[in-house]
């Protein structure tokens, strides 16, 4: 699926979708899905049932606000996320279990990738350290 949508006048978000690899955080189970990257989107979120099938346990309930405004409780969990060979453990979100998979920007962000919407694809991010003067 592709598609660019505008939020208000100001913001056009892309999305396309990426192969995901979900982990336990012992790396002993793994399951991976089509997740839209959405850019628009914060946090992964996963269908529960994966997540559970998974061992991931959650430790914590966020409160987030949708696009339209609604507030939705969501559990949180930490599992491991693997995309094109970069793995980093990150916050996942347990959604319905009829959902589609969303890749959120802080997962993104751990295994040091950014989005290029026009083209589609996900490229290496590339980081810039400040030095901090001596005093």
């Amino acid at each position: 699926m592709n598609f660019q949508y505008t939020l208000g006048r100001r913001f056009v978000v892309g999305v396309f979708s990426k192969t995901l690899r979900l982990a336990s955080i012992d790396g002993e189970r793994s399951v991976e899905v089509e997740a839209l990257v959405d850019t628009g989107s914060f946090y992964t979120l996963v269908p529960a049932r994966l997540l559970t099938e998974l061992e991931v346990e959650p430790f914590d309930t966020y409160t987030l606000e949708l696009a339209d405004g609604r507030l939705v409780d969501y559990d949180v969990g930490l599992a491991g996320a693997t995309v094109d060979e970069r793995t980093a453990p990150t916050l996942v979100l347990f959604g319905d279990d009829d959902i589609e998979p969303l890749l959120g920007a802080y997962t993104l962000q751990g295994l040091m990738l950014a989005v290029d919407s026009p083209n589609e694809r996900l490229v290496p991010l590339k980081l810039r350290m400040v030095s901090h003067p001596t005093v």
